[in-house]
């Protein structure tokens, strides 16, 4: 085994498994409806917004890039905040990226058991429902507890599951389209193309989650930005070609509720609603992987620098993982998946990712001006100008939530802050 780390931990995660990390966070189940959610809106030209959302995002990911290059803790957007603006704006954006996976975790947990009762309906609720719940929640917890090697290899085995049935629609798809289902009809407004851009934005997104787990990689400050690039770029060639297959084989496709197995239905028959399931299963139980994987190693790098009470920064003697981390991480989310809980604060995780994102993109030329800075073993072409326009996206898309979520968001934030100065004033 590797020698530990000084966090205690092991660096066991290679470049292929960070790409299967980033990958398995970003494809979740939000590509199982999108699709039709999008083309409602605009129609034809949401293959136009797929790009344009690709490229926005591409933006975003070169900044993670370059300032990932120049750390190999664990931390990732936390880490970088931190050290750009100090341990207050670094906590802040470590509690809020927390929350707001734990609330993922718990709603996504919820969707797998909505696809899992097509094949077992008595887990639609009550005792099936819980115990689906606790048995995905201990089973994906054990994983983690045993050894973050483990953990990456039951990633890479799903990344490769939801990509071969995700690949099955499309080169399938491909034969029974429709060509004259593209025809283009009159443009949007500006306002539906950027609310249709804003809503496949949130499923672009995510990626940061390999990032968090610099700590455990082999050779991070080399691999991570190879990693997000490469998985940005499979994410969108793979969302771009199922709007495509999507557009071209399913008439109805802005009044369906779950497009890609209405459309494979279609053309591979009764057993296209079955394929797509396991793949929309395989695909979330993927996601929620990965965010038991990463998620706890942001209160647990808090709680190495002092943040959070000791205990949480524990590491297993044998397996040399956070164990303590991953257990409150595991018991919170089960709560909050059992009881439905998550609904209301659910809405900050929007406005957490965004402001993560800002933290990340103006730490670059931060960064690039400090002599003291640790040196970045990528540069981003474009350098402060990337950032520049990566910033005023982000704040165009901050300046479309909602006063909800800013409200909850700021709610959160504020638990946070009396959280930071407590264990502050305890130490």
């Amino acid at each position: 085994m590797e020698q530990p780390t000084r966090e205690g931990l092991v660096r066991a995660i290679r470049r292929w498994d960070l790409v299967a990390i980033a990958i398995n966070a970003v494809i979740g189940a939000g590509i199982f409806g999108l699709p039709s959610e999008v083309f409602a809106r605009i129609g034809v030209y949401s293959l136009l917004a797929f790009a344009v959302c690709a490229a926005a995002v591409a933006l975003i990911v070169l900044c993670f890039a370059e300032v990932s290059s120049r750390f190999s803790e664990t931390g990732g957007p936390y880490l970088y905040a931190r050290e750009a603006f100090g341990p207050l704006a670094g906590f802040e954006v470590g509690w809020l990226i927390w929350i707001s996976r734990l609330t993922a975790f718990a709603a996504n947990c919820n969707l797998l058991v909505a696809y899992f009762t097509f094949f077992a309906p008595w887990a639609a609720a009550g005792t099936g429902r819980a115990l689906t719940i606790v048995v995905v929640v201990a089973a994906l917890t054990a994983v983690n507890v045993a050894g973050v090697r483990d953990a990456a290899v039951v990633s890479n085995v799903f990344t490769i599951g939801k990509l071969a049935a995700l690949g099955l629609f499309i080169v399938a798809g491909v034969f029974f389209i429709d060509p004259a289902a593209y025809t283009f009809g009159e443009l949007p407004s500006f306002g539906d193309f950027s609310a249709s851009v804003l809503l496949l934005v949130y499923a672009f997104t995510a990626f940061e989650m390999a990032a968090v787990a610099a700590g455990e990689a082999r050779n991070p400050r080399r691999d991570m930005p190879r990693a997000l690039l490469v998985a940005i770029a499979v994410v969108a060639v793979v969302y771009l070609l199922i709007q495509f297959v999507a557009v071209g084989t399913l008439p109805e496709l802005g009044a369906a509720t779950r497009p890609l197995t209405d459309a494979s239905s279609l053309f591979l028959g009764p057993i296209g609603a079955a394929v797509i399931t396991v793949g929309a299963l395989i695909s979330i139980l993927g996601n929620l992987n990965v965010t038991l994987l990463v998620a706890p190693r942001l209160p647990f790098a808090m709680a190495q620098r002092g943040e959070l009470p000791a205990l949480v920064g524990a590491t297993h003697q044998r397996f040399h993982t956070p164990h303590a981390a991953i257990l409150l991480t595991a018991a919170i989310v089960l709560v909050l998946t059992l009881t439905g809980t998550f609904v209301y604060a659910a809405t900050i995780s929007v406005i957490a990712r965004l402001l993560s994102y800002a933290a990340t993109c103006a730490a670059l030329p931060v960064f690039r001006r400090r002599r003291d800075a640790p040196e970045a073993l990528f540069v981003a072409p474009g350098g402060v100008a990337v950032s520049v326009v990566a910033l005023a996206l982000v704040a165009w898309l901050l300046s479309n939530s909602t006063a909800a979520q800013a409200r909850d968001a700021a709610i959160a934030a504020l638990a946070g802050l009396a959280l930071y100065w407590g264990s502050r004033r305890s130490r």
